[in-house]
């Protein structure tokens, strides 16, 4: 019998201790130590390594290694496609996390029904009866897709050799245990050591592995933080259940960016792609109305063009409150700050909300002068023209200040059949006879007499 060493892991960062104390002193949070036992055996290896799969690397130069661009897998899924970078490389460990109910595991048997690859689904939450009925809703018909449920790593690597799959998704690496720690699913020490096999699976088989990961109240990933420093892309799956939409964000990924947005649309029948999200994200109204401003803005390479709406009232209370929504609060300080002492705008005393439409968040400065356009026109009770949109940073001298691609975002608002745009003055563009007009500014002072002089 192996001998049994018991160890101290914090549940919250997963940093160890050889005795249990109060409190963590990596992560300052109380009585989150706990015990965990850890049997100390020979490790088996998923599948036993032969001469022909036993691989030796030795250093190359620099200009000697293969640059050439490894093939991509195609998901079939547009907005999966751009978040990852083109799709899945393979042999990599992409891990998706978000709340719960949000759609994770919809997504990923979604794909895993259309995907072109053979596909094994892991769950080790739900049965096959209960995969099988979300799987009718879906997509009925598919004949790459298996679904097993398990939770033992030592039984799926067995089915895995069995199978033989192009791809593996596992629901979720929580529920998943190996032999080889003594500790109960989910703890710090059964994460790491799960992980670290499906690596190793991954990296030497070169079959792409699909985790989904629990988070915590605070919105993190459940686990160690190793666990996100092991994968290889981190994704977050985000959005409010009471709404119809939902965004695909990703935290890491070392084969592309990390400023990309994907975007979906819950139905009864799984998750939609929106190719267009500039449409749900512009309120469709008949009349206009005051304190609301269309700004155009980029989430990675994509240009969007979203409605910003303010609501300036006098202040019942003796202090006035600052309030908003999906967008930085200390930003919004800070831009009326501005417009009080560079544009004479009296707004000390008046309560400001301001609310991103579409739930989404964003933190590119180029929407500030569409926010500025928004409590301006609420303060005056004047409504922007429902063809208006803007794109410029403010300073804090009262310019406006030029903002990165901004020909794209002409180009955006020209095919959404806007007819003027607001930008800096000092912003070179190159565009030739643009369909939209393009108004030229260098301060607060010449947009609110564009506006509303």
């Amino acid at each position: 019998m192996a001998k049994l060493k018991t160890t101290f892991f914090c549940q919250n960062c997963g940093t160890q201790y050889a005795k249990w104390q109060g409190q963590c002193n990596a992560c300052k949070e109380w009585n989150t130590i706990a015990e965990e036992i850890i049997q100390k055996e020979e490790k088996t290896d998923w599948k036993p390594t032969t001469s022909e799969n036993k691989r030796v690397s030795k250093p190359l130069k620099i200009n000697e290694i293969d640059s050439t661009q490894e093939v991509r897998m195609d998901t079939t899924d547009g907005e999966l496609n751009r978040v990852l970078g083109g799709g899945i490389v393979p042999g990599s460990l992409i891990l998706l996390g978000g709340e719960p109910g949000i759609g994770k595991s919809t997504l990923l048997l979604q794909i895993s029904l259309k995907l072109p690859y053979k596909t094994l689904y892991v769950s080790g939450e739900e049965s096959q009866k209960q995969i099988k009925m979300r799987a009718e809703r879906i997509n009925p018909n598919s004949d790459n897709c298996l679904i097993l449920t398990e939770t033992k790593t030592q039984n799926i690597f067995r089915h895995i050799v069995e199978v033989e799959p192009d791809i593996v998704i596992i629901d979720s690496i929580q529920t998943l245990h190996t032999d080889h720690i003594e500790s109960t699913a989910g703890s710090i020490s059964q994460i790491r050591e799960t992980t670290a096999e499906l690596i190793k699976f991954a990296k030497e088989t070169n079959i792409p592995v699909i985790l989904i990961g629990h988070i915590t109240k605070d919105g993190n990933i459940a686990g160690p933080k190793i666990l996100e420093h092991m994968v290889d892309t981190v994704l977050q799956f985000e959005g409010d259940r009471n709404h119809v939409y939902r965004l695909l964000r990703s935290l890491k990924n070392r084969f592309g960016s990390t400023a990309e947005l994907g975007i979906y649309e819950m139905q009864g029948s799984g998750l939609r792609e929106v190719s267009n999200p500039s449409e749900i994200l512009i309120s469709h109204r008949e009349e206009e109305l005051s304190g609301t401003a269309i700004a155009a803005t980029l989430e990675g390479m994509r240009p969007l063009m979203i409605e910003i709406q303010a609501l300036v009232s006098t202040a019942v209370y003796g202090t006035p409150q600052r309030s908003t929504t999906g967008y930085n609060a200390k930003r919004l300080n800070m831009i009326l700050a501005v417009l009080e002492k560079r544009a004479g705008f009296r707004l000390g005393t008046k309560d400001v909300f301001l609310n991103v439409t579409g739930g989404i968040s964003v933190d590119d400065p180029a929407i500030d002068l569409a926010v500025v356009a928004a409590i301006l026109s609420s303060n005056e009770d004047i409504a922007v023209g429902k063809d208006v949109c803007f794109a410029g940073e403010v300073g804090l001298s009262g310019e406006i200040r030029p903002v990165n691609r901004v020909e794209q975002r002409i180009q955006e608002a020209e095919k959404l059949g806007f007819a003027t745009i607001f930008v800096s003055k000092y912003n070179k563009i190159a565009l030739k006879n643009p369909l939209i007009k393009i108004v030229l500014v260098s301060k607060i002072e010449e947009v609110v007499e564009q506006l509303f002089g």
